[in-house]
């Protein structure tokens, strides 16, 4: 007698086959993406293991050695291994900034399939590398900075390719909701990195690289077998990115200065486009031709301190809990996950937000606003007792990282698709390149002063990021009015003004 059909399969066969493919690249982008971030962690959770406190293990077995750092790991031995640490950072970040302006445009030539699938292959081969100078005894600076640096640049096939594949299949109706639940996976996979690398950062920290480089290889993998790039290869039914009538106003036309007519002609160049024969499609936007789309340079430049805020915390958080909080590094590792918990809530908030109130530059900056005197208060207050050193980093990862999130996900997949591209789909690698990557100059630069300034206090840091807040909020300015006068439109006719 034949079992009826599992659940599972039953479910499958009752959705639309469009919302199936939908749905498998959403999980499919999520965890390629949570594995870039798992193996980008490490690094931050091993810093208090390759300089740890010598003096708490004992007496020292070797007595030619340095009393004081006779436990850590050579060249990270010395009284500079704060600026060593930051130089490490560093050297990942800025060739992910600098390799990020370059990939989007290949990830618009190229198929999104092999160009993200090979991009985690090298990630997992480069991240396991770093891991493996344990086993192999390698003392030599430069042997982690180059990996470091190989790593960075093929790193960023990551992000413009799963933003694209998210923009081709879902329109704008509910994108700041999806994508700031999707964007989870940034936290998700810190988390996870934290955990991972926390299991053998005290016995074997060699390993705390090497497993997260196996899991990304392997994901990439499965991408490469399971990923569809575009509805139409698969005969399902590509969104509409812009649904524009007379009742229905786009939440991101504030950023527009394209006039009335512009806008109802699109509307109907969309339709007689739909849907695009292979030999019709446009070419793949420039550099330039990306800069003159409205707003992609407020929101790049406001994700660059945006992102100076979020990765200091990334790379330095478990270190300062260990040097003010006095914990283990495990138990730093841990507690700094907490962070990111704020995060995944932060991002579906600043989404669900964004997308009722049709202004994604007004949410982000509040939430920069509030963060703030939140930043101040955590290193004022937040170690006073664990319940509030918990409450704390989970505000001030939701606050922080919100704004992060929606600029990353929705407003890049928004401006990629924006209406004076005139129906041209092929710009959302190349923006989401441009916004990122001047994101990621911020990245490279924050653990870089963090590592600078921290030797003369960690006040002085929380101020450094303090001030990143307020410029981020500073130039949103301009869209933030535009949005506004966009609400105060509809008001005052609806008030015979």
């Amino acid at each position: 007698m034949r079992a009826a059909l599992a659940p599972g399969v039953r479910l499958l066969r009752a959705l639309p086959r469009d919302s199936r493919y939908r749905g498998l690249t959403l999980v499919l982008t999520f965890l390629s993406y949570t594995s870039y971030h798992l193996s980008r962690k490490p690094i931050s959770i091993v810093k208090s293991q390759l300089h740890p406190n010598c003096s708490a293990l004992g007496p020292n077995p070797h007595n030619d050695s340095n009393s004081t750092t006779w436990c850590s790991w050579a060249p990270f031995d010395g009284d500079n291994y704060k600026e060593l640490f930051g130089a490490l950072d560093n050297a990942f970040l800025v060739a992910y900034a600098i390799g990020m302006f370059i990939s989007g445009i290949f990830g618009e030539r190229l198929p999104l399939r092999y160009y993200l699938s090979g991009g985690m292959v090298l990630s997992g081969l480069f991240t396991s590398l770093f891991g493996l100078g344990y086993f192999w005894d390698i003392h030599v600076l430069w042997y982690f900075i180059v990996v470091q640096v190989c790593n960075g640049l093929v790193q960023t096939t990551g992000w413009p390719a799963v933003v694209a594949c998210v923009g081709n299949w879902f329109g704008k109706g509910k994108r700041g909701l999806i994508m700031g639940i999707w964007n989870s996976h940034t936290s998700v996979g810190n988390i996870l990195g934290s955990l991972i690398a926390g299991a053998w950062v005290s016995s074997d920290w060699g390993l705390s690289f090497v497993v997260p480089g196996i899991i990304i290889t392997t994901v990439g993998i499965i991408c490469f077998f399971f990923l569809v790039e575009y509805p139409e290869d698969v005969d399902c039914n590509p969104p509409l990115h812009h649904v524009m009538t007379t009742s229905e106003k786009d939440p991101e036309a504030v950023t527009s200065n394209e006039s009335p007519h512009s806008l109802s002609g699109q509307s109907s160049l969309d339709h007689s486009n739909s849907p695009k024969e292979p030999a019709e499609e446009p070419e793949a936007i420039s550099f330039l031709g990306a800069l003159r789309i409205p707003g992609v340079v407020e929101f790049s430049l406001c994700l660059l301190f945006a992102k100076l805020v979020s990765y200091t915390f990334l790379y330095w958080l478990p270190l300062y809990i260990v040097n003010v909080a006095h914990f283990g590094a495990k138990e730093a590792g841990d507690l700094s996950t907490l962070f990111d918990v704020g995060g995944i809530l932060g991002g579906i908030f600043a989404g669900l937000i964004s997308d009722y109130t049709g202004g994604r530059a007004t949410t982000c900056c509040v939430m920069l606003v509030v963060a703030a005197p939140m930043l101040f208060l955590y290193n004022h207050v937040g170690q006073n007792g664990i319940g509030t050193s918990i409450a704390m980093l989970i505000i001030c990862g939701a606050l922080v990282n919100g704004p992060y999130a929606l600029i990353t996900t929705a407003v890049s997949a928004d401006l990629g698709t924006h209406e004076s591209l005139k129906g041209n789909a092929k710009a959302l690698s190349t923006v989401t390149a441009i916004i990122d990557g001047t994101g990621s100059v911020g990245a490279a630069l924050g653990p870089l002063l963090a590592g600078l300034i921290s030797p003369t206090g960690w006040n002085n840091v929380f101020y450094m990021l303090i001030a990143a807040d307020v410029l981020a909020c500073l130039l949103l300015a301009r869209v933030v009015v535009k949005e506004a006068r966009g609400w105060c439109g509809p008001m005052a006719r609806q008030r015979g003004y």
